[in-house]
């Protein structure tokens, strides 16, 4: 078992878990990270112990907690009753008395009745890395739309707690009518209680779906390409946004930064513009609540054209990141090993000493065509260029390309021409008519030769 000393982040923990209430400061935290120590799957990038600590202890910081401890406790089973053997409950139980600390962290995912025996054996309250996270998200959101999609994820992880090793959930409240009856146990009524709000929810978020859907149609008609920014928390994919963009988006070294999406329209070298969409952040073990209540939310990646998954280079984890990611982007039925689609951003290169720097460089470099990642640093905005210069690459090749000659009275035309299509080039000459040089997706193509009686115009390098 490994041993880490106290790291201050003063603060307070609302929302945590009431069912505990034992003497003990709740802001004062305990870390235990449980690894086990069977071999992983084939296949499987095992992250690192000291890198699953470091980022459990982030995830308590991240909410101002004092951490008076962390640890790494290593485990060849779980226990169904404990999760944790007897021997090391008892020795993190001394630790938690020592340290004088309120509430333990717990980062694996704990039943209910693993929460309850581990908060006895401590006499503290006890989460586990779903309810963290949750937490974390709580505090984090801050639209309507992000509110709700995080109280619908804190509901359904709620009900499922609710067992009957809660002794307050088996007293009975009084029955109806004049002969009374046993009535509803308080399980029951809490159940019914959180059922109701989770279907108001889910009808307000439906509201927000349609209402998303609405403005992606809008956008299709102003036929701007939409390119998102996905990858692991804290891989920088703010800072990247920032930089394309020149906007603010928080950005700061912190799990979760920021939560809610953001679009800004972005002009790219070429002229054309394109909406780029920043994302939540993805980790692993990411709660299932989190990853259904964010859906609509999450469709603003599955309906973009280009998807970047921006990569922290500098971690020492970055491919179990990678990995994790990937399997989020898999739950949302994307093809992580889609390279037309998606572009690997290799970002932090300004973090890399000489001899790494060297070695991602002849990395990317050894990787041909589609398959091949972009380094960057959003932070200096080396490599950007280049990243652009990809993007722009990948669209021109899923669009095409046409020349249009009208009358410049055809003010009808030539309206529908400026919302329908991507205008590259325009020239008026002197006998009143209009030269266009536009880009639209192929399924409009067609229409608007019929109609304007437009030519193609080849890519360069075409026979």
């Amino acid at each position: 078992m490994e041993l880490k000393g106290s790291r201050r982040a003063a603060g307070s923990t609302a929302g945590l878990p009431p069912e505990a209430n034992e003497p003990g400061d709740t802001t004062r935290v305990v870390v235990v990270v449980p690894q086990l120590t069977r071999k992983a799957p084939e296949g499987d990038v095992r992250r690192t112990p000291q890198a699953r600590l470091d980022e459990a202890v982030g995830l308590a910081m991240a909410i101002d907690l004092d951490v008076a401890a962390s640890l790494i406790v290593g485990l060849a089973q779980v226990r169904p009753a404990s999760y944790l053997g007897s021997g090391k409950v008892e020795e993190i139980g001394d630790l938690v008395k020592a340290q004088e600390a309120g509430l333990v962290f717990v980062d694996a995912p704990l039943s209910p009745v693993q929460q309850r025996n581990l908060e006895k054996a401590w006499s503290a309250k006890v989460i586990d890395r779903t309810a963290l996270i949750l937490e974390i998200f709580g505090q984090r959101a801050r639209t309507k739309e992000g509110v709700l999609q995080v109280e619908l994820a804190h509901l359904n992880y709620q009900r499922s707690r609710l067992v009957r090793s809660w002794t307050h959930l088996e007293r009975q409240r009084g029955g109806f009518g004049f002969l009374g009856g046993p009535g509803e146990t308080q399980i029951e009524a809490d159940r019914r209680l959180i059922g109701e709000r989770i279907v108001k929810i889910e009808r307000e978020l439906e509201q927000v779906k349609r209402t998303r859907a609405l403005h992606r149609a809008s956008r299709k008609k102003v036929p701007y390409p939409v390119v998102a920014l996905v990858g692991y928390t804290n891989a920088g994919k703010s800072t990247l946004f920032n930089r394309l963009t020149s906007a603010k988006v928080m950005a700061q070294d912190l799990l979760f930064a920021t939560l809610d999406p953001t679009l800004r329209a972005v002009q790219m070298p070429t002229g054309e513009r394109v909406i780029l969409s920043d994302t939540v952040g993805f980790i692993s073990d990411l709660p299932t609540q989190l990853v259904a209540a964010f859906r609509a939310t999450l469709e603003e990646v599955i309906e973009a054209d280009i998807i970047l998954h921006v990569r922290d280079m500098s971690h020492e984890d970055a491919d179990a990141q990678a990995q994790d990611v990937a399997h989020v982007l898999s739950d949302l039925d994307i093809d992580p090993d889609d390279h037309v689609r998606l572009i690997e951003v290799w970002n932090k290169i300004d973090r890399l000493d000489e001899d790494a720097r060297t070695a991602i460089f002849n990395t990317a470099t050894r990787r041909e065509g589609d398959d091949r990642p972009i380094p960057v640093s959003a932070l200096t905005g080396e490599g950007v260029d280049a990243l652009l210069a990809a993007i722009a690459q990948r669209l021109s090749r899923e669009r095409i390309s046409l020349r249009i000659e009208l009358e410049a009275s055809d003010g009808e035309g030539l309206s529908w021409l400026y919302r329908h299509a991507e205008v590259l080039e325009r020239r008026d000459d002197i006998e009143g008519h209009v030269h266009l040089a536009v880009r639209v997706p192929p399924e409009r193509a067609e229409h608007i030769e019929r109609r304007f009686g437009a030519h193609r115009i080849k890519a360069r390098g075409a026979a």
